[in-house]
């Protein structure tokens, strides 16, 4: 059966339907209240006519669908093919970033706290989103220092010989070495950030008061100091925390720029009336979907192209799906420059998968019409930034790549290491620097390894990081806000084992693949970074990578040509180590010393080595014997 005839056999109900080219491929992926009146509209003279259905057309040679009850399943169901199968002629939110979390993983034997950006269904309790992201951050230092819960990525289902710095620094309880704890104080100490986490302070301090009259009564006072220090510090900081919620006066507001076939989106958070952070979303080169046809989708569409036409419905509408369905917070408004098709089905989905009204709005005018053309101001702003190649400033880039690394704060230092040899000979590792905004050459460092023979490019990395890291600790210097290593998640492994064996386990790691552009985070090596090829943070990353690479091979390349040196001098005969030794401190170089006449290389080595040496370097010259002078006295 032909892609035709197919077409015409689909039934009249709600679903979704997946075009696929003749290598089986799923090139578009649409919903329909009407499977059969959707599909059969793309036979229509007048989506023919259309370039970007056409093309769609002429690449599909076979179309597949799945039966849903309801419009509100086929847009769930849409969603999730979309993200599955990335199919070519979808609109794709690439840069699929979220909102940090705080998780527990209450799973564990014993739960550790730490930021996320991924939520799986693993056991773990998941708090948040977090607006702006640091706030997240400052969450899980409060919960270290107060409740002292781990983040680190010590194996706590087996005991360790002796506890890390963070147990010495009083941010950990050490349930990583037998008898530090006991299984009773780390729960209790779980539930106390749960409630914390949650929000129930009120039944937290009741909990911590009486808690700390106990341990009065029974004359642990030290104890009950320690819940009273937790109570302040409870009570002045929780009014600090802005947890996101679902009331009326949280919105999220979108506004777009569209020229030369690129887009930009700047998305606004506003949370209890204020904007209290930004995204920006980009896309190069825009996908020939199709647009949903005869559904008004041009009013308000903002600049176009004539040369690439361009319909902002259908793209929000695609977006808008792939950025809430799924989530675990929609806000209760979200304010869109142009209307779509399916607003009203998507508003409900939404509103069932949250158990709170979730109003999709387009504004015309007033309050928030002025926001959504703020946000579509900022939009041009983003767009010129991007595509018409202006410099972002070095604080932009601190901010992006914190924001890109899930780091703490802005990085103001940087280290980054790689492993130069050849074939495992003559290995050697460098160290470059990147400071606030340009890379230090002062502090440049370069290694000889020592410890490892032939072809093992992890071990070497353990043996650096261990050398610079042991004396950055011993001599009590700052650490970098982040370690960046050169090469996979073999690397980055043999590193985070370096770090962990001192202690360092909290320390910001990440490694740069080559070729792939990738960057793995440690800790969330299943979910690496994927950046734009434009992005100034790739680029800072590829700069500060590409930077160490020429250092440790210059490096490898002088340290070859010293051995190389050294072992030809020695081939020649009547040449040992301290002839090497007077002819290189008289000529300052084995170049030198080939290019020297016989009678400079008898100046300095007696005659007959001297023509040896001279035969080696000018084979083709067969010189005369040195003449013999008589004493005639």
């Amino acid at each position: 059966m032909d892609l035709h005839e197919k077409m015409r056999t689909l039934p009249p109900r709600p679903g979704v339907y997946l075009y696929k080219n003749a290598d089986g491929e799923v090139i578009y992926v649409g919903k329909a209240k009407s499977l059969r009146a959707r599909v059969r509209s793309y036979l229509l003279e007048a989506s023919q006519a259309n370039a970007k259905t056409g093309s769609l057309m002429r690449e599909a040679v076979d179309v597949d669908y799945i039966l849903v009850d309801n419009e509100h399943e086929a847009l769930a169901l849409e969603n999730n093919l979309i993200k599955q199968r990335k199919p070519r002629f979808n609109i794709l939110l690439r840069d699929d970033k979220t909102y940090p979390y705080v998780k527990l993983t209450l799973g564990d034997r014993y739960p550790k706290v730490f930021v996320t950006r991924r939520l799986r269904r693993d056991g773990g309790a998941y708090y948040g989103p977090y607006f702006p992201g640091n706030l997240a951050y400052r969450v899980v230092d409060l919960i270290h220092r107060s409740f002292l819960l781990p983040s680190c990525k010590v194996d706590l289902s087996r005991d360790h010989p002796r506890p890390c710095l963070q147990y010495y620094i009083h941010r950990c309880l050490g349930p990583c070495v037998k008898d530090l704890t006991t299984p009773e104080a780390y729960a209790e100490a779980v539930r106390d950030a749960q409630m914390f986490l949650e929000g129930r302070t009120a039944d937290l301090n009741k909990s911590l008061h009486e808690r700390m009259a106990a341990a009065a009564v029974s004359e642990q006072f030290e104890l009950a100091a320690k819940y009273r220090d937790l109570l302040i510090t409870v009570d002045q900081l929780q009014e600090k925390q802005r947890i996101a919620s679902a009331e009326d006066d949280d919105a999220d507001v979108f506004g777009f720029h569209y020229e030369n076939g690129m887009i930009a989106v700047n998305l606004f958070h506003m949370r209890g009336g204020k904007i209290v952070d930004r995204r920006e979303f980009f896309w190069e080169d825009l996908p020939e979907f199709v647009a949903e046809i005869g559904e008004g989708e041009q009013e308000n569409a903002g600049a176009e192209s004539a040369e690439a036409p361009f319909e902002p419905g259908a793209f929000f509408s695609a977006l808008l799906k792939q950025l809430y369905i799924d989530q675990q917070y929609v806000p209760a408004n979200i304010l869109v420059p142009v209307g779509f098709s399916d607003r009203d089905p998507l508003s409900d989905l939404l509103a069932a998968q949250t158990r709170h009204r979730v109003e999709i709005a387009v504004p015309q005018r007033g309050e928030k019409r002025s926001l959504v053309d703020l946000a579509g101001q900022n939009a041009k702003q983003s767009y010129d930034q991007r595509f018409r190649v202006l410099q972002p400033s070095r604080k932009a880039v601190q901010s992006a790549l914190q924001d890109a690394l899930m780091l703490e704060n802005p990085p103001q230092r940087i280290e980054c290491f790689d492993i130069s040899h050849i074939q495992g000979a003559e290995t050697v590792a460098s160290m470059v620097v990147w400071e606030d905004g340009e890379m230090k050459k002062s502090c440049y460092r370069k290694f000889k390894i020592r410890t490892v023979e032939g072809v093992d490019d992890f071990a070497a990395m353990h043996e650096v990081l261990t050398r610079r890291y042991r004396r950055v600790v011993e001599e009590k210097q700052e650490m970098p806000s982040l370690i960046l290593i050169d090469g996979g998640l073999g690397q980055l492994h043999a590193a985070a084992s370096a770090l962990e064996e001192l202690g360092l386990t909290s320390q910001p790691l990440a490694s740069i693949a080559k070729r792939e552009e990738i960057i793995y985070l440690y800790g969330q090596e299943n979910d690496p970074v994927v950046l734009d090829r434009r992005s100034p943070v790739l680029h800072l990353v590829q700069q500060i990578r590409d930077e160490s690479h020429r250092f440790a091979i210059t490096y490898h390349r002088k340290r070859r040509e010293m051995r190389d040196r050294e072992s030809e001098l020695l081939s020649i005969p009547g040449v040992g180590a301290r002839t090497r030794q007077r002819l290189l401190e008289h000529f300052g170089s084995q170049r030198s010393v080939a290019a020297a006449g016989l009678e400079a290389l008898a100046a300095v080595v007696p005659p007959r080595t001297a023509e040896a040496i001279h035969a080696h370097f000018h084979p083709a010259a067969a010189p005369a014997p040195l003449p013999i002078v008589n004493n005639l006295s």
